[in-house]
């Protein structure tokens, strides 16, 4: 089976998470102190993506007919 990340996306999500530990992590456009470690992850991978790395698509939500 197929690797679902590349090393550059970990690097990218490893480096966030340290940097929400220190306290200096902010988010969009709000530039708040991100607090949760779920939204880390999130601007980790977002920022791989933007850069090409190997990272799975996002879910899309399904609407009802």
């Amino acid at each position: 089976m197929a690797k679902k990340y590349g090393s550059a996306a970990k690097k990218s999500v490893k480096r966030a998470m340290h940097k929400k530990k220190k306290g200096t992590l902010k988010s969009g456009k709000s530039k708040k102190k991100v607090k949760s470690r779920k939204q880390a992850i999130a601007i980790g991978l977002s920022e791989a993506r933007k850069k090409g790395a190997k990272v799975p698509k996002k879910k899309s939500s399904k609407k009802k007919k």
